[in-house]
């Protein structure tokens, strides 16, 4: 068996965390990379590279980490004896920043992320086994030009619909009507579906802003007019069902699309797009009359992600991104 180079770039998140003394709860970030991976039982002829980059709570990730990470991220991807980079970080963003890499690199080779549960010095960590799993799968030919994968409890979930479905149990994140990509097995990798095809956007101007926005039974439009009178780029808007919001909260999102807003229409369900399946105030089709653009079955979260790089690269229609059919 050939030998295989993998780089691990860590960012912190429970993986890398620990019990403070004064208080008995975990600290987020403060292991760093290299310590982690000593533990973590890898195969002999795969060499691990570990570049502790941060040592950051995931939910203190900013975009501008990101950008950094990219860019390492491309550095790394251009040496040929690199097989695939490892990311690790705190699961409370990662189904997130996975996609927003997604959307803005594009190698062949495996990008992984992944992330844990439960600390490195808990009974029963995942730890160190989802960090193992995601070496191996960054060494897996059948993950080349596959995109932003995600590996967690032995199973590899694509960014684009991997969404965290649990606060603290091991098994973390699912994919929703779409399944897991495969899983790995006794230090086996196998893959049982793959993405038709896979999206990359080139960045050509800085990040917008954009905002979501959950509407809910009797919500009025406060939220949507203060995200307008606070200049943002665009909204996403979480309805219910296909696609629905309130007859409250329709004017102001007219005047978010007659002030130069993008505005998305998402549904808070798993699973199932968005439609226009009715015709009355607030409805799917009112929404479309009015401007807004369908988001199809992105959730709420993904769809910010896509809007947010959309409107900093160099695409021009930005309902064909949601919509390309």
């Amino acid at each position: 068996m050939k030998n295989e180079k993998v780089v691990l770039i860590a960012t912190g998140g429970t993986i890398a965390s620990k019990k403070k003394a004064d208080t008995g709860l975990l600290e987020s970030g403060v292991i760093s990379g290299e310590e982690i991976v000593n533990y973590c039982d890898i195969p002999a002829h795969i060499d691990v590279q570990v570049e502790s980059m941060l040592q950051k709570a995931s939910m203190h990730l900013t975009f501008d980490d990101l950008l950094a990470l990219k860019e390492r991220i491309d550095a790394y991807l251009m040496d040929d004896q690199v097989s695939g980079v490892v990311v690790t970080q705190g699961t409370d963003t990662l189904e997130e920043s996975s996609y927003f890499m997604n959307l803005i690199t594009s190698h062949e080779k495996p990008i992984v992320f992944t992330g844990s549960q439960r600390s490195p010095g808990e009974v029963g960590t995942d730890a160190f086994i989802n960090i193992k799993h995601a070496v191996l799968a960054a060494c897996c030919k059948d993950l080349y030009h596959v995109g932003v994968v995600v590996i967690f409890n032995e199973r590899i979930f694509h960014s684009r619909y991997v969404k965290k479905e649990h606060a603290s149990n091991v098994q973390g994140f699912n994919s929703f009507g779409f399944g897991y990509l495969g899983i790995i097995d006794n230090e086996a990798v196998h893959i049982f579906q793959k993405p038709l095809e896979n999206e990359y956007y080139e960045l050509t101007a800085p990040l917008p802003e954009v905002d979501i926005i959950k509407c809910y039974m009797n919500a009025d439009d406060k939220y949507i007019r203060a995200a307008r009178e606070a200049n943002v780029d665009g909204i996403i808007l979480e309805g219910v069902g296909r696609g629905q919001v309130t007859p409250g909260m329709m004017s102001e999102i007219r005047r978010c699309v007659e002030s130069g807003i993008t505005v998305v229409i998402t549904t808070s369900a798993v699973e199932g797009e968005v439609y226009t399946t009715y015709d009355y105030k607030g409805s799917t089709f009112d929404l479309k009359q009015a401007g807004v653009i369908l988001g199809r079955d992105y959730d709420s979260k993904k769809a910010r992600m896509k809007l947010i790089v959309g409107l900093a690269s160099e695409h021009k229609d930005i309902a064909a991104l949601f919509n390309p059919n």
